[in-house]
């Protein structure tokens, strides 16, 4: 008589501690219920009346900010199919700088629908099929729906109005002040030949005075003091070293044996003599200022004080990297006396002070800086990091700009006019895609409908007229952010612009994310490596 094996279960088969759940009502719809509460978070925070989230991550590092990507790194989300989004939502932020709300908003909204459509029947790969098809169609449209184009890059005026919709987003009633500063900023650096390079813009965070203070300066700002006496240098020639400014330690070690004091006098002055010689050197070779990546001797300092050399010493690697290309230098691994092509040059090296803070300002007036920086004041830490995100943003919109000047318009008007021209090609469709299609054209409704939400506004009042608006021809009607009621006003004519590259982008991640997580049918989660969990609030006298 044959032995009867029992049926395997997935439990029996993986080992013992591991989860599995199958199926649309344990891991499809579970998906698409942790990435709606991701978008839910984030969509109050969208537009310029976005309401600000208060995040406090592990470390107790306190953030007040209405910048998706900033949430999203400090809530460390762990669910696996919200990662996904999170992960779309990166992408979004490293391919383009912005729009990192709409890529979770909209993802969130593909997802709530593609639920409606399977609860009523359809199946999975038929709603992929219909989303990947209304895709393809919206980011096809969008070529047809740009409104503008930045035709010089170097001219402030029109980079001005490229980039205060997205700062608008961030800093609103700010925007106009920002743009401006953000602009003569990049404008000022704009290389002739190569790439524009995001890391050349650099922020530094004074407290104190207020927003309307801040500015911006060709070179760079250190907030800390100089080592010795000499505080200024006019056209000087700088000397960059990254090692310590201290007599060279003998690679062997040796014992010197001292019989007298006459000894131990003339011992220490040959160290003496030998690291004057090098200073002069240096000062012979015309330098006026040395900058140090590591401590700098009470001696070096004596002899440098006494040839009326300025020394600064910078602690951090990347700044000493930024300062090498604002003043044209090469850093040297050892104190040596450099030859011409490795001095920097800078016009003015000053102390100064902003507000309370001592700083020390490298600034370039008679020739152009790779580097500019854009001091920011503001009344709290808190103020100041959000601004600091929102020229992060902005930044990132102007080399945008150097790879494709188009512009959409905003206000949720690009959106309304995919939707209505999706619907349309969705009824042209034969098999059943066409009501994912219908559905991919249903979401985009939520960018607009966020908009009146967060102002206040009745969202369906406002999809309705706009609606009435793009059907009778007018392609640029958005929302208007600053009338009381639900009030329709022509976007590009008020200047409200999307970058073209954002939109198309945030369209493509979404899509990619949102049918990600559709084709997930079963999660399994082995079980966690490690030994037991510490016990929170142990109380240790019990031991």
């Amino acid at each position: 008589m044959a032995l009867h094996v029992p049926k395997s279960s997935m439990q029996h088969m993986l080992k013992e501690g591991a989860k599995s759940y199958s199926g649309l009502e344990e891991a499809v719809f579970r998906n698409i219920e942790a990435c709606q509460k991701l978008s839910e978070i984030t969509q109050t925070s969208f537009g310029p009346n976005g309401m600000n989230k208060m995040v406090v991550n592990h470390l107790e590092k306190l953030f007040v900010t209405n910048d998706a990507a900033t949430m999203l790194k400090e809530l460390e989300v762990q669910h696996p199919a919200a990662k996904m989004i999170v992960m779309a939502s990166q992408m979004q932020e490293q391919e383009v700088g912005d729009g990192t709300n709409f890529v979770l908003i909209f993802s969130g909204a593909l997802l709530r629908a593609a639920e409606e459509l399977l609860r009523m029947g359809v199946s999975v790969p038929e709603i992929i099929e219909g989303y990947e098809m209304a895709c393809e169609k919206a980011l096809d449209l969008l070529k047809d729906l740009s409104c503008s184009t930045v035709g010089k890059l170097d001219d402030e005026k029109e980079v001005v109005k490229a980039i205060k919709t997205s700062l608008a987003s961030k800093q609103y009633g700010n925007e106009d002040f920002l743009s401006e500063l953000i602009a003569h900023a990049c404008v000022s650096i704009l290389p002739k030949k190569s790439n524009f390079n995001v890391d050349n813009v650099r922020v530094v965070k004074i407290l104190g005075s207020g927003i309307h203070t801040s500015s911006v300066l060709q070179g760079m700002v250190f907030k800390r003091l100089v080592e010795g006496d000499v505080n200024s240098a006019m056209d000087a020639k700088v000397v960059v070293y990254t090692c310590p400014m201290d007599l060279l330690q003998t690679e062997t070690k040796g014992t010197v044996l001292i019989k007298n004091a006459a000894e131990l006098k003339s011992f220490s002055k040959g160290e003496e003599e030998q690291l004057e010689q090098q200073i002069k050197e240096i000062v012979d070779a015309g330098v006026k200022v040395i900058v140090t990546g590591g401590k700098v001797a009470d001696l070096a300092i004596h002899f440098c004080n006494k040839y009326k050399l300025m020394v600064v010493r910078l602690q951090s690697k990347f700044d000493i990297r930024r300062l090498c290309r604002a003043i044209g230098a090469t850093p040297l691994p050892k104190i040596t006396t450099p030859n011409a092509e490795e001095l920097g040059h800078c016009d003015n090296v000053r102390v100064a002070e902003i507000g309370d803070t001592p700083v020390i300002v490298f600034k370039q007036e008679r020739e152009e800086s790779a580097v500019s920086t854009i001091v920011v004041r503001g009344s709290t830490g808190n103020i100041m990091d959000d601004i600091e995100r929102a020229v992060d943003d902005g930044v990132n919109n102007y080399k945008a700009l150097t790879r494709d000047g188009r512009f959409l318009p905003g206000a949720g008007a690009t959106e309304i006019e995919l939707a209505n021209q999706i619907a349309r090609y969705g009824e042209t469709c034969a098999g059943l895609e066409q009501y994912a299609i219908g559905k991919f054209a249903e979401s985009l409704e939520a960018i607009p409908r966020a908009l009146a939400s967060n102002a206040g506004v009745n969202a369906t009042e406002v999809i309705s007229k706009l609606y009435a608006a793009h059907q009778e021809g007018k392609k640029n009607a958005g929302f208007d952010n600053e009338a009381l009621g639900a009030e329709i006003k022509d976007a590009a004519e008020a200047g409200i612009l999307d970058s073209y590259l954002v939109k198309y982008w945030a369209i493509k991640l979404s899509t990619n994310a949102a049918v990600t997580v559709l084709r997930v049918d079963q999660i399994i989660m082995a079980k966690q490596a490690g030994g037991p969990k510490p016990k929170t609030n142990q109380d240790w006298d019990e031991d």
